[in-house]
């Protein structure tokens, strides 16, 4: 009888275990320039995507941004980012030929934000489009490149690409994960139903 319960307890400790899904952060796993490359054509648009979607919690993107910068700090893009699934973008614009840094930070759907950075080396064509640089971030309204952008910059963890931030506050959980630990309490509690009625047997038995 006493091995009958260890058991019963165990695979209930394993089930809960398994009920509860890892907090696993976003990471990049693709991007628009990529990292450490040479950009001889200007993209549509700069971008990172991620492996898992991207949480959004309204339309002005609070807690975003895609930022790229020359060797003297001057920011380029058109500062309208956009959101779509597990995909981060911003309208492209470059200026004279160097070395750029782009910069990004992202919810994830987790609800804890990531941030990251790499480098790459823009190579135009003589008569390829160039602008310049504003001193600070750019914001999505015509013509108002140069002035406060709506998202903060944001200050990478590491330049891994796959950097975390520190909390903020108290996260938003998931849908999702409400159900796996809702599952995980009712079978933990099916598990001691069938625990009592094993003990009222035996002793019932005797």
């Amino acid at each position: 009888m006493k091995k009958t319960l260890v058991t019963l307890a165990l695979a209930s400790f394993a089930v809960l275990a398994f009920a509860t899904p890892a907090s696993a952060h976003n990471v990049v796993v693709e991007s628009s320039p990529t990292a450490d490359s040479t950009v001889t054509e200007l993209p549509a648009a700069f971008s990172i995507t991620t492996n898992e979607p991207m949480l959004t919690l309204g339309e002005d993107n609070a807690g975003f941004a895609l930022q790229v910068t020359d060797a003297a700090g001057r920011f380029y893009g058109d500062g309208c980012l956009t959101v779509a699934g597990a995909t981060l973008a911003v309208g492209a614009t470059l200026g004279e030929p160097g070395s750029y840094t782009l910069t990004w930070q992202i919810v994830s759907e987790d609800g804890h934000p990531a941030s990251g950075s790499f480098g790459f080396t823009w190579a135009p064509a003589p008569d390829a489009p160039r602008t310049a640089g504003a001193a600070e971030p750019p914001s999505c309204q015509p013509g108002s490149q140069g002035t406060s952008s709506p998202n903060p910059a944001p200050t990478p963890a590491d330049t891994t690409g796959a950097g975390h931030a520190e909390d903020s506050g108290t996260p938003d959980i998931p849908l999702q994960t409400v159900l796996w630990i809702g599952a995980g309490v009712l079978v933990a509690a099916i598990i001691v139903t069938i625990v009592l009625l094993l003990v009222r047997r035996r002793s019932s038995a005797t």
